[in-house]
């Protein structure tokens, strides 16, 4: 036994002991009691209402495991991101007139693949599907210039380029190429066709190059030949010296002198 444990019993022995000690209970009686059970009370009806409020709340907000969630309301649904100061970096809110969506950059991705359907940001919008279609019966208007390499119709369907109050320009440094290679390719126009090369030449490459249309110029009383005019088949081209084309009746010389006076009418 050390020094101090003997030193605690022998004042513990010496102390004097009370004969006729009083016992007090130990517990809690009267108001405390009863402000007690109260309290529990409370507290077990407050658990009662919260859970019955939750399970309320996810009948109402159909929330359960199969079921996709669902957000209701009478005005908008507005959904916001923050950034760790509290600043706001995106929105999206659904209203009655329009979905509107906030951010710097917003993207729709494929589902399989995750590849970049449709982006847009300050700068540009990206289209990355394989068609982009437009079904409205007046097309698509863009208020600026188009930039694409390929402009194709859909299959067994016309592709029409077409400028209803103003010119239609089509211009390349390098060529413009027109071609039909299972059909015909036809230019009207109303008033003139100007086919102008500044520094080359105008090529007609055909088996049969035929111009319809073309006036006929008539004999004067001294030709020779105007007796059998009415029964002529073949016929001489000529040029006017402004470029204009006529035909006069094919003889054994050239008749384009003698039936000159179309030129005088141009």
């Amino acid at each position: 036994m050390t020094r101090e444990q003997y030193i605690l019993a022998t004042q513990h022995n010496n102390l004097p002991r009370a004969e006729n000690a009083q016992l007090y209970p130990v517990g809690i009686y009267g108001w405390r009691k009863r402000c007690l059970y109260f309290f529990v009370l409370l507290l077990l009806v407050t658990m009662i209402v919260n859970l019955a409020m939750t399970i309320w709340i996810l009948k109402v907000m159909n929330f359960t495991v199969d079921s996709p969630l669902v957000l209701q309301s009478d005005r908008n649904v507005t959904v916001n991101a923050r950034n760790h100061m509290g600043q706001l970096t995106g929105q999206l809110t659904v209203g009655a007139d329009a979905v509107e969506a906030q951010c710097k950059r917003f993207e729709v991705r494929a589902s399989e693949d995750g590849r970049v359907l449709f982006s847009a940001d300050e700068d540009e919008i990206t289209i990355g599907a394989e068609k982009l279609k437009v079904t409205g019966t007046e097309g698509a208007v863009f208020g600026h210039s188009v930039e694409t390499p390929h402009i194709r119709a859909e299959p067994s369907q016309d592709l029409r380029l077409e400028s209803p109050t103003r010119s239609l320009i089509m211009e390349a440094p390098r060529g413009v190429q027109v071609s039909a290679a299972a059909g015909d390719f036809k230019a009207t126009c109303r008033k003139e066709l100007h086919l102008q090369s500044t520094e080359g030449e105008i090529f007609l490459n055909a088996d049969t190059i035929r111009l319809g249309n073309l006036p006929t110029g008539s004999f004067s009383p001294s030709s020779p030949s105007s007796s059998s005019h009415s029964r002529q088949t073949v016929y001489e081209l000529c040029v006017c010296p402004n470029g204009k084309l006529y035909l006069s009746p094919a003889g054994v010389g050239s008749t384009c002198q003698s039936s000159s006076n179309v030129c005088l009418w141009s």
